[in-house]
């Protein structure tokens, strides 16, 4: 499963980490020693390790290069200075004079003969609770300027990792000599500080990933703490020359002062890019990162080794086309223009595009026998997710229907006056609809949604992301090209963006001041990710498709068969199909109850109650809060429409339930009742559908509490935003001495009231 050696180039891609079978993971001194810079990290220092052991247990080889032995050395010294105290002069000085007493200044060498012992000896008893071995290596940049020496090195680490022992790496600060001015001149990197050291070791073991820890997020491209600063997630050689540290380091090379690190900062930033770049040009991959933020230090290593977003990553390899961030603002920016258009012109881009889906028919059935043909062959698809894959004409045809019904919505969407108030003389307040502002929808093997949604977010001004899944690239591709070119027609082709990158799904989530509304739609797994992974975005969905149909004591024979084997087998992986069947007692061993056992007796899992009343025996269900996905359902038994009522909210998960019965009475209790976001009397939960309910489309369906539910649709994609229009109104006019009134009248929304004013 790992990339041994790979050595040559570098991984291009973070998904690409995983395979990373040889680490090296520097330990800055900020991520080693507390914030008094005397003493070790412990905690911190803890979860480092248990990282480590984990990946090294994974079958990885990992080695660390760490600092903190002059930090551990200068606790131990100090504390020995003052344990040689005189008691006597301890006692005469007094307990205050004690605590403030003044020490010697230490040298660093000394600490650092003092500390690297019980250095490693921590090392080896926090390793040793994880059952891994550890061997401590002591080197200097002579070490490597030496052949033979750098040789020994090299041969000693390679039995060490052979042996499944972690090497814990560190330059002998007892003894180093200063480094030699212009000897990294000729290709060879001085050995300054742990970041050059691990960059020599990493190209020197041919390491995968070199992974660099220290109290800084990672590069910025201009000082972070302005407007304008953007952290750079994967950094480019190219790029070098526009770069800047996370935040200042606390410690930095050699403890350096606050008030000298502002004028050698550009020279620290120079040194660790430069010893990045030189471990990258060797084949060794690089990430630089914060082992010190508490948000993310107990994850930090298995992150960045998954392909996580964490720190700046270094790459070689330049993507051809945008990064998913620039993605996003060209998004929003031809997406605030999209909404200043006129709804003409907005219905026009929907019009011309349904128009392209006929006219280019062949061109994208054609991408689509690609996809279905790569998914044929995997042999990896079931039959339902191949079923949404499949494009035929007629399938476009009713695209086409939909898009021009929403071209029509269109018309009357984004700027619609919700509300007027006059609230006072001259002082006008409306209440308008606006977009939202950039959505990021997740669709799987379904490209039907590509132009639904993308038609949806142009009639609601809104900008879009669509991430589609890998098994429709070759649809997805055409069907975002002509998207694009119907959008041309009025500027705003950047408006809608196809991610296409190797972006994890996560990692779009993270994106939350760039996007404002995510929407999954696929499996309930998928949207379950979506909404564990979203920081600080709202999502809408729905986590489950759980939906009822309860058959009532006086329910039609008819109508129960045909809705019942509808709900259930018209389509049984759809999220509004019927997974739990609910039976008032009434009904049992009438033939009614035999005509719905017959039509589903191998599909039965039998509820508790209901398994009591069987002359056979089905499979019981494991849980009343299933959804089946396929031609399977639950069968329970109830007592009463409240019973049936309180069963689903126990059990269901608010999507669609249904109600079969010829009592009005009973019917309207539960509609009036029933807490879901679409309840339905006499008719098939298949109809939880935004182009069935005369949508156009849906660009998901939610069973939210909040903002939109059910199938969502073009409303679902707006919000509001309060206008107010006065004449040099203060609100100091409107106090006990002032000369104005409140007056708070409701006006109709139908009178024009922009530009106008009272002619009194």
């Amino acid at each position: 499963p790992f990339s041994v050696g790979s050595h040559g180039s570098s991984f291009a891609h973070r998904s690409e980490l995983r395979q990373a079978k040889r680490i090296v993971v520097k330990l800055g001194s900020a991520v080693v020693t507390r914030g008094d810079e005397c003493g070790l990290a412990l905690g911190r220092l803890a979860s480092i390790v248990e990282q480590v052991a984990m990946l090294q247990n994974q079958g990885r080889e990992m080695m660390i290069v760490t600092s903190g032995a002059v930090a551990f050395g200068k606790q131990r010294l100090r504390h020995e200075i003052l344990l040689s105290q005189s008691v006597r002069q301890a006692l005469h000085s007094g307990h205050n004079q004690l605590k403030d007493m003044s020490l010697p200044v230490l040298e660093a060498r000394a600490c650092a003969a003092a500390g690297q012992s019980g250095l490693m000896a921590l090392y080896e008893a926090m390793f040793t609770q994880y059952s891994t071995c550890t061997a401590q290596v002591l080197v200097t940049n002579l070490d490597f300027h030496d052949d033979e020496k750098r040789q020994n090195l090299n041969s000693t680490l390679q039995e060490l990792l052979r042996m499944n022992i972690v090497p814990i790496i560190n330059t002998n600060d007892a003894v180093v000599p200063p480094p030699e001015p212009n000897s990294d001149l000729q290709g060879v990197i001085s050995i300054k500080d742990n970041d050059s050291l691990a960059a020599r070791l990493a190209v020197e073991m041919k390491a995968d990933l070199l992974i660099a820890l220290s109290d800084v997020e990672g590069l910025y491209d201009s000082p972070p703490g302005t407007d304008d600063a953007k952290f750079i997630d994967i950094f480019y050689p190219g790029d070098q020359q526009s770069i800047t540290y996370g935040t200042k380091s606390r410690v930095g090379i050699g403890g350096m002062e606050a008030k000298v690190f502002a004028m050698l900062k550009k020279i620290l930033v120079f040194l660790q890019v430069k010893a990045a770049l030189w471990a990258l040009q060797g084949g060794t991959s690089v990430v630089i990162a914060n082992g010190t933020n508490p948000k993310v230090t107990g994850h930090v290593i298995t992150d960045i080794v998954e392909g996580k977003k964490v720190g700046t990553f270094f790459s070689e390899i330049k993507p051809a086309g945008p990064t998913v961030e620039q993605q996003t603002e060209m998004s929003r920016n031809s997406g605030r223009t999209l909404a200043s258009l006129h709804p003409d012109q907005r219905s026009e881009i929907i019009c011309h595009l349904a128009e392209l889906l006929t006219e280019r028919q062949e061109e994208i059935l054609a991408a689509n026998k690609m996809d279905m043909d790569l998914a044929v062959n995997a042999g990896h698809l079931p039959p339902a997710m191949l079923n949404r894959l499949s494009l035929s004409p007629a399938k476009l045809n009713s695209l086409a229907i939909g898009l021009r019904q929403i071209s029509v919505a269109a018309q009357d969407s984004v700027g619609r006056v919700l509300r007027r108030t006059r609230v006072a003389h001259n002082l006008e307040l409306e209440q308008v609809t606006v977009p939202i502002g950039v959505l990021l929808v997740i669709f799987e093997a379904r490209p039907d949604c590509l132009p639904q949604v993308s038609a949806l977010a142009i009639a609601s001004g809104n900008a879009l992301l669509l991430k589609g899944g890998k098994e429709a690239a070759n649809t997805n591709h055409v069907l975002h090209k002509l998207t694009q070119e119907a959008l041309s027609m009025h500027g705003v082709k950047e408006a809608v963006q196809l991610v296409s990158t190797r972006e994890e799904v996560e990692d779009l989530c993270r994106l939350d001041k760039m996007i404002d509304l995510i929407v999954p739609r696929g499996s309930s797994q998928l949207v379950r990710d979506i909404q564990r992974a979203a920081k600080g975005i709202p999502v809408l969905g729905h986590s489950e498709g759980i939906c009822h149909v309860y058959v009532d004591a006086n329910a039609s024979i008819d109508k129960v068969l045909k809705i019942v084997r509808d709900s259930k087998c018209d389509y049984p992986a759809a999220c509004n199909a019927m997974e739990t069947l609910l039976i008032h007692r009434d009904i049992l061993r009438t033939p009614l109850f035999d005509q719905i056992i017959d039509m589903l007796r191998t599909e039965i899992h039998a509820g508790p109650r209901f398994a009591s009343y069987l002359t056979f025996s089905p499979s019981e269900a494991k849980s009343l809060r299933t959804e089946y996905g396929d031609l399977e359902c639950c069968m329970e038994v109830v007592d009463s429409m409240q019973e049936a009522v309180d069963h689903i909210h126990k059990y269901g998960s608010s999507h669609t339930d249904v109600i079969i019965t010829e009592n009005e009475d009973t019917a309207e209790q539960f509609l009036q009742q029933l807490d879901s976001a679409c309840v339905f009397w006499n008719a098939s939960s298949r109809f939880a559908d935004g182009y069935r309910f005369g949508l156009g489309a849906e660009v998901g369906i939610s069973t939210a509490r909040i903002h939109a539910r059910g199938p969502v649709g073009l409303e679902g994609l707006l919000t509001t935003k309060w206008v107010l229009r006065g004449d040099g109104h203060t609100v100091a006019d409107f106090s006990e001495h002032g000369t104005m009134k409140y007056l708070h009248e409701n006006q109709p929304v139908g009178q024009p009231l922009a530009g106008q004013r009272d002619s009194n």
